[in-house]
């Protein structure tokens, strides 16, 4: 699976809505400037963010971006979906962009790519943007740490 730098700025804002949930609206200069995420493209962002339900907006100097919906009732599998398409990491697998492959009927590898994207669909689907906001970074130990043959990844 890989995520557009959309998907990846999308994120980005939306968890620091998550973690501003009731509060006053913030300005979108902010957003751009705490994020790391050029201004204009965060302007097309947050107006998909906003035809979706997710954010809503007040104009005005007081004006700003916040979170519209419950941060418990927006799934990252939503949220990469809207911006990305799907999840699936080759066609042939895909339900939204399935594209027949002449190996199909002889293929053993399809399988596996099968259940990556049922495990990662999955994963993601039971992800609520409320649950991530609670979890601590990545960690660059945990990052290499007991995962064996991984090179490449």
């Amino acid at each position: 699976m890989w995520v557009s730098k959309k998907t990846d700025y999308a994120l980005r804002v939306l968890f620091t809505l998550v973690d501003h949930f009731s509060g006053t609206p913030i300005p979108i200069r902010e957003l751009a400037r705490r994020n790391d995420v050029p201004k204009r493209f965060l302007e097309q962002i947050l107006l998909d963010c906003k035809a979706q339900g997710w954010v809503s907006s007040t104009a005005g100097i007081r004006g700003g971006y916040l979170l519209a919906k419950n941060p418990a009732k927006i799934t990252m599998g939503e949220v990469v979906r809207h911006f990305d398409g799907i999840l699936a990491p080759i066609d042939c697998v895909s339900v939204a962009g399935y594209k027949r492959c002449s190996q199909e009927p002889v293929c053993r590898f399809r399988r596996v790519f099968l259940d990556v994207r049922n495990y990662v669909a999955g994963v993601m689907d039971r992800s609520t943007l409320a649950d991530v906001a609670k979890i601590s970074p990545v960690s660059k130990q945990e990052l290499s740490g007991d995962f064996v043959g991984g090179e490449g990844i």
